[in-house]
């Protein structure tokens, strides 16, 4: 803390000299005396790390945003004396410089000269730093400084430094290596770092801070050099099994558990986004969090992991993975010695686990694609802009762990001031007349966007989407932060599809393709997902290829059948081969096909059975003109309001959809909730388990978002960017929820728990999902059964089938869902219930359930014998399934 200066009275009387000098009045005219105020604010109900008075004196302009900086005081205050010339008081705002703001609920405060002080959002007089003797004393110097080397990580600690009135934090200095000199700043005695250069010398200095910002001398320098860094796990190789066998648990990875802090990072939104206030950094969860809290995944009877993007992304607010830079780097935020992607891999197989990678082959970032277009020139930096980007430095190029000195990523590679050789930005660097959401001045030019030619036309479109069923959808940007790639460009096909074999090549099981609509059905169908396919199988054989799951986010968001009658946007659409071949250049064939196939309209659409019993029995599918890419029921997802409505128009879809029994089945995701809403299911846990009971018995697999299973954050908003604390939001952090000790004895069962996780498995919705998750594995016909409703009464009733002549399955169950059901015309024998035990012999044809409950349901899974011999009761009677 900087002590409290007054002005010394000779120089204030120099200083009216002066300005009478520089301004003369006329005789006889009053001299007016120029005013101050000296405003003093009140800052330990904030958690701000900086503080900004935006002011107009009574007749003059505002202050350019954000302010002036006001100066610490004393203990909880911060002051700055300004000049109000003649004026007789001042408005006034308060802010962090970094968007948050203190505007006396958007009245602005009244203040007048002399001292003022603003106090939780009260205005008196008075100076409450008059009495102070500022802490002048710094701390004693940290000291018994130890250093512990792993592999390219290291653990430092030291003793405790001591202060007059209290240490508050430390303060920690490396030097060495190619990357920069680098500091931190912790609470505790103890650090650790990761991922350094390999047999480089380090040195490393602590400082001790206190509450008034005296810093203690350095400690003595303590150097250490790094080993090895350890092997690298070996790759690995999909599980090559039928997806339909594995219900999916979906996670973003920043989000669900943090195995490693030292890769957490805030960045540059920390503050403005309220994330600051509550100690919860958007990147904190990484791979071995995701590692480490398998076994819960486990407990809950998944055995597939969806995990959000892993390539190296770059925005001011990108933790979500969905704004990629560098397609072949994994984003080093999620990785840990000893726990990189390959290993989660690794450890997700070891425990027959499956990993899905959502992939994202739309947009890169508005930061361009590494090694295929990245812009270099960014508009006019002013004052405003200081904080948010760094000088540019020769040889420093981006990384999300290396941080500027005021602790956010380095950008500094981007940054320019000058208008670049050869521009083709109009305008480049006037003001807009617009201000960015903290307030500051825009100005032409100073970010990419599609339509200000920053990005090359070979490489990147050139359009904002204007109508999302129309044809400029599959070729624009979605967002000023989703550069859209020119996919029909043969350098970004093959940048993407090098990329995407990488991960392929580590053994990952199947891919989700983000934002799957917005790129045109023969680009995928040409190009993309071949490339996929033809990968695992030079990898690892035609039947782990068959068995690589791809599925695809065509996202409409209607509740008819085809998205407003438009073929090109719906998601069906996109589960078939083109009917037929179109022009060679790409540009060409994406046109041809959108234009044939609006033409021809959904009547003109292929139908299939693929998903339909044909009576009581099962039937070879015919996949050959299956496109590769399964999809994610939109329609029942979007009708997920309830069941009935979600299990009704999912039907109406099936014939359209190449195999429905390959849908990815879910409520609500990271995006919406059932009929667009923008908040996480909030039904009930009745209507949860319902939604469930179906999911987990009808065609297709289940998918639930991460923590479903306890109505996590239920009705909350899922996502409002940086403009609130993600804790807030349906993407809050999770791991307080699953901490704890837990033995898992297989899928769907636990020997021991003890700590937060054994609460969480206790909850309702946790033992409904562990039972289903039990008895769909237990019965085939529920993980790959065709079904039907022919001869089947009740509301969500139905049959269903699966049978396999190379291994002798037949599997055939009579399924119903909260209400009552008869069923006639299925084949005569010994039915037993899964969920009860219950034992029926069946003579002609005909089986009536009375109904068993909301929630509850009925599985009577017809006695075959021998390998199909009916299970009888699986898992134990629990609150719905009884």
């Amino acid at each position: 803390m900087r002590p409290r200066h007054r002005k010394h009275p000779i120089l204030a009387l120099l200083a009216v000299v002066l300005a009478l000098t520089a301004s003369p009045v006329a005789a006889g005219e009053p001299v007016q005396a120029s005013s101050t105020a000296t405003v003093s604010y009140y800052t330990a109900s904030r958690n701000w790390s900086a503080h900004y008075l935006h002011y107009a004196p009574d007749g003059g302009a505002w202050t350019t945003v954000p302010g002036v900086r006001m100066a610490e005081a004393c203990p909880g205050w911060v002051q700055r004396t300004v000049d109000l010339g003649t004026a007789s008081g001042l408005q006034a705002t308060f802010n962090n410089g970094a968007g948050t703001w203190d505007n006396n609920n958007g009245a602005n405060y009244r203040l007048g000269t002399g001292d003022i002080t603003v106090r939780d959002g009260v205005v008196s007089t008075g100076d409450p730093c008059a009495d102070y003797v500022p802490d002048t004393e710094p701390p004693t110097t940290p000291g018994g400084l130890t250093v512990r080397v792993e592999g390219t990580g290291v653990v430092l600690g030291w003793e405790p430094a001591t202060d007059d009135v209290g240490v508050t934090g430390y303060r920690i200095t490396r030097t060495g290596g190619s990357r920069g000199d680098r500091t931190a700043d912790t609470g505790s005695t103890v650090w650790s770092e990761q991922g350094l250069e390999e047999r480089t010398a380090y040195a490393y200095q602590v400082t001790a801070r206190d509450a008034a910002g005296n810093l203690s001398a350095p400690s003595a320098a303590v150097t250490v050099t790094t080993g090895d860094a350890p092997p690298a796990a070996e790759p690995g190789e999909p599980l090559g099994t039928d997806p339909r066998q594995d219900p999916i648990y979906f996670v973003l990875t920043a989000r669900f558990f943090d195995g490693d802090s030292a890769n957490n990072r805030g960045g540059s939104q920390h503050e403005r986004s309220g994330n600051a206030n509550y100690d919860d950094p958007m990147f904190r969860g990484d791979f071995k969090g995701l590692i480490e809290r398998l076994d819960y995944i486990k407990a809950l009877g998944f055995s597939a992991v969806w995990i959000t993007p892993v390539v190296l992304n770059r925005s001011d607010y990108d933790y979500h993975g969905y704004h990629g830079w560098d397609f072949y780097q994994v984003d080093p935020r999620l990785e840990s010695t000893g726990a990189t992607y390959q290993d989660l891999i690794n450890a997700a197989h070891a425990m027959g686990m499956k990993i899905y990678q959502d992939v994202v082959y739309n947009h890169s970032s508005r930061w361009g694609a590494n090694g295929l277009y990245t812009p270099t020139v960014y508009g006019v930096q002013d004052e405003q802009w200081d904080w948010y980007y760094d000088t540019p430095e020769a040889g420093r190029a981006y990384d999300p762990l290396d941080e500027d000195e005021n602790g956010r990523p380095y950008n500094g590679d981007l940054w320019s001031t000058g208008e670049p050789a050869g521009n083709g930005c109009p305008n480049w660097g006037t003001p807009t007349g617009g201000r960015s959401p903290e307030g500051y001045t825009l100005y032409n030019c100073q970010w990419p966007a599609p339509t200000n030619s920053l990005f090359p036309a070979d490489t990147y479109h050139r359009c904002w989407i204007g109508n999302w069923e129309g044809e400029d959808s599959r070729s624009c940007w979605l967002h000023e932060d989703l550069a859209d790639l020119n996919t029909e460009n043969a350098r970004v096909q093959q940048h993407l599809i090098g990329a995407y074999n990488r991960f392929i090549d580590m053994g990952v099981d199947g891919f989700r393709l983000d934002t799957a609509v917005h790129i045109p059905r023969v680009m995928w169908t040409r190009h993309f997902l071949p490339a996929m396919y033809d990968r695992v199988e030079e990898r690892f054989g035609a039947e782990r290829a068959e068995n690589f799951f791809v599925f695809g986010e065509v996202a409409a968001f209607v509740n008819d059948k085809w998205n407003r009658g438009s073929v090109n946007h719906s998601a069906q659409f996109f589960t078939w081969q083109p009917r037929r071949d179109y022009s060679p250049d790409d540009a060409t064939a994406v046109l041809e096909e959108y234009t044939e196939e609006q033409a021809i309209g959904p009547a003109g659409q292929p139908t299939t059975d693929n998903a339909f019993l044909r009576g009581n029995s099962y039937h070879a599918p015919d996949r050959d003109r299956f496109s590769g890419m399964n999809i994610i029921d939109m329609r029942m997802h979007m009708n997920f309001g309830d069941a009935p409505n979600a299990f009704h128009n999912g039907r109406d879809s099936d014939d359209s959809t190449n195999d429905a029994t390959f849908n990815v089945v879910y409520v609500d995701s990271h995006d919406y909730g059932p009929n667009k809403s923008g908040n996480r299911y909030a039904g009930g846990t009745d209507a949860w388990a319902e939604n469930m009971s179906l999911m987990w018995t009808f065609r297709g697999i289940p998918t639930l978002y991460y923590g479903s299973e306890i109505e996590f954050q239920a009705g909350q908003r899922i996502d409002c960017g940086p403009s609130c604390p993600l804790a807030t939001t349906g993407r809050a952090y999770y791991g307080d929820h699953v901490a704890g000790e837990l033995t898992v004895t297989d899928f769907g069962e636990v020997a021991e728990a003890s700590g937060p996780v054994a609460e969480t498995l206790r909850q309702p919705l946790v033992r409904h999902v562990q039972r289903l998750n039990q008895i769909r594995r237990e019965i085939p016909a529920l993980q790959m059964g065709q079904y039907s409703t022919e001869g089947v009464s009740g509301d969500m009733a139905f049959k269903r089938r699966y049978t396999d002549q190379a291994t002798g399955v037949d599997s055939f169950a009579l399924v119903t869902v909260s209400g009552g059901a008869t069923f006639t015309g299925v084949p005569n024998g010994t039915y037993v219930d899964a969920v009860t035990g219950d034992t029926r012999q069946v003579t002609a044809g005909t089986l009536s359930v009375p109904a068993p409950g909301k929630g509850n349901l009925r599985v009577y899974v017809l006695d075959l014998g021998g390998p199909n011999t009916a299970p009888g009761r699986i898992g134990e009677a629990g609150p719905y399934l009884r």
